[in-house]
């Protein structure tokens, strides 16, 4: 993190905003990493029917996080709120092993994504505290991100309901954002 101190002092506006767009399946636990990054409490998390959106302070940087229901009926309207994302963060239900290939599959359409196009992606293996959960690595694998060429991406294991995990990358993709600007 001092590589990032330092960056953050090289640039003129130190309070830079990064508007981080939150996407997933429904019940992967988007609602609950928003909450764990807000230091909030998430023992009442209800599925989102439409989208949450929590402003965060994190090493310097004001995070705008847009959670976006996903449900299927809401996928569709995904794509409203593309606009200015500076950071793509994609949750996986890791236990939730036969919906692997469905969220694979919304991933690869969101990657396609004209307005999402070299954005940085987090995806987030939630979960992993479940005993049917499959690792970060396999779910890279199964995701094929290591044949991601077009923008930088990381994956991360978590547990979401324990905040184990959700903050560790965000220094990370700040990192990334800044050198790219």
């Amino acid at each position: 993190m001092g590589l990032l101190s330092i960056l953050r002092k090289l640039r003129p506006n130190q309070d830079k905003e990064l508007r981080l767009l939150l996407l997933g399946l429904d019940n992967a636990g988007k609602t609950t990493i928003l909450k764990s990054l807000a230091s909030e409490d998430i023992t009442q998390v209800t599925p989102t029917q439409g989208f949450n959106i929590k402003s965060v302070q994190s090493e310097g940087f004001k995070l705008n996080v847009w959670d976006i229901g996903g449900a299927r009926k809401i996928r569709p309207y995904w794509r409203n709120y593309f606009e200015n994302t500076d950071i793509l963060i994609y949750v996986v239900d890791s236990a939730d092993i036969k919906r692997l290939d469905e969220t694979g599959q919304e991933l690869s359409e969101l990657l396609l994504e004209e307005k999402l196009r070299g954005i940085p992606l987090l995806v987030y293996a939630n979960k992993q505290d479940l005993g049917q959960a499959v690792t970060a690595a396999e779910i890279a694998e199964g995701l094929g991100l290591h044949n991601i060429k077009d923008r930088d991406w990381q994956i991360q294991s978590c547990i979401a309901t324990e905040s184990k995990g959700v903050k560790r990358n965000i220094p990370f993709l700040a990192l990334i954002y800044i050198c790219v600007c």
